[in-house]
């Protein structure tokens, strides 16, 4: 049974485009005492993230697999959310996750800093690099590659070599 109801039924409500857009103005009003005055919309590309704030447009997109499963108060606290990257934007404020004001606004208007993991979707790991010191053998284990030629170890400064 999914999270939030059982009732597929009662989530389609919320999966129609114009009740989101509707919804998405109501929280701005609301919450927010301003007005949105751009699109919200649906986006199935979206996959580990619960929605998104579109700077060059100012448009907000959901993923509608989180209404599916987390139902009508996950949509509330992505709406929340994405309303605090749009308004903080448009005042030319912090807007950015790191952001002051961001983290502020997140909690004076109650959003939620992450959406749930939807059951059976994993977040894709990058593959890891191994550089070993040549000179003491300490072991690095990094996301992105790094140069050897141009960085050396931080204990001993030996010679860095990949591990293959």
């Amino acid at each position: 049974m999914l999270k939030g109801s059982g009732n597929m039924d009662k989530h389609k409500k919320w999966l129609n485009e114009n009740s989101l857009q509707k919804l998405v103005e109501e929280i701005s009003l609301t919450y927010f005492n301003r007005p949105f005055q751009h699109r919200a919309l649906y986006n199935n590309r979206l996959r580990t993230t619960g929605g998104r704030y579109l700077l060059h447009s100012h448009h907000i997109e959901i993923n509608p697999k989180q209404v599916i499963h987390f139902g009508y108060e996950g949509l509330v606290g992505i709406i929340k959310h994405e309303l605090c990257h749009y308004h903080l934007h448009i005042e030319g404020e912090g807007y950015k996750h790191q952001d002051r004001e961001f983290k502020s606004l997140m909690k004076k208007v109650g959003a939620p800093r992450y959406c749930d993991m939807i059951p059976g979707m994993k977040r894709e790991h990058k593959a890891t690099h191994v550089y070993r010191c040549l000179g003491c053998s300490l072991e690095y284990v990094r996301k992105r590659r790094i140069d050897t030629s141009k960085f050396v170890c931080g204990k001993c400064r030996g010679k860095l070599q990949k591990k293959s």
